[in-house]
């Protein structure tokens, strides 16, 4: 995952070259799919994406869209989108957003698809152009791990970090589950035997 951060860092960078697009006769927009289980940090990295790009994030609730116009409406003068594929709208209405859509709404464009089960999703939607950049959030490895452990309790190493590393390689925990157990305590040690009981009553998976 932390090389497939550093390739988003990368096309994120380029987008933001907006002399890039008109050399290659692109359109200033660009769509991400992020997938994955639930608590994978999905919705945390579009947040990041944002800061990075200094864009505003519109989280829009499409719960109450009825038709393809509603969401059109929605849409019209964003400057960075996430977006939840719902049910109500229709295939077509997705591809015309898509495809045609922002063509109105001036460059300077982001989507990000995110979604728990992307072998739901029409392989059409799926298409460079549409989404043009696909990134899988898994569980949370021992790298990933070793952030979490770097950020909430300011530990680069310790004992407990290898039978953590074991269990991690064996069951499967969510960024957010493993984040939740170490901000029960301040203290490294107690909030480490935390975290290993928690991954101990886990079924391999």
């Amino acid at each position: 995952m932390d090389l497939e951060k550093a390739t988003l860092i990368e096309d994120l960078d380029r987008f933001i070259r907006s002399e890039f697009y008109r050399r290659v006769g692109k359109t200033w927009k660009r769509g991400y799919l992020l997938y994955g289980p639930p608590g994978t940090g999905k919705s945390s990295l579009v947040s990041a994406m944002a800061n990075y790009l200094k864009f505003d994030v519109y989280d829009l609730d499409l719960k109450e869209v009825q038709c393809n116009s509603d969401l059109r409406r929605l849409l019209i003068g964003t400057d960075f989108l996430l977006e939840f594929v719902p049910s109500q709208v229709t295939p077509s209405g997705r591809l015309n957003f898509i495809d045609g859509l922002w063509s109105s709404c001036g460059d300077e464009r982001i989507i990000v698809f995110t979604t728990n089960h992307k072998d739901r999703l029409d392989p059409v939607l799926l298409r460079p152009g549409r989404m043009d950049m696909h990134l899988h959030m898994s569980y949370c490895t021992f790298g990933g791990f070793r952030t979490l452990a770097s950020n909430y309790l300011q530990i680069q190493d310790h004992p407990l970090f290898e039978e953590i590393k074991g269990f991690l390689e064996k069951v499967q925990a969510t960024p957010a589950e493993v984040a939740g157990e170490l901000m029960k305590s301040e203290d490294p040690n107690v909030a480490f035997r935390g975290l290993i009981k928690c991954l101990h009553n886990r079924p391999e998976s």
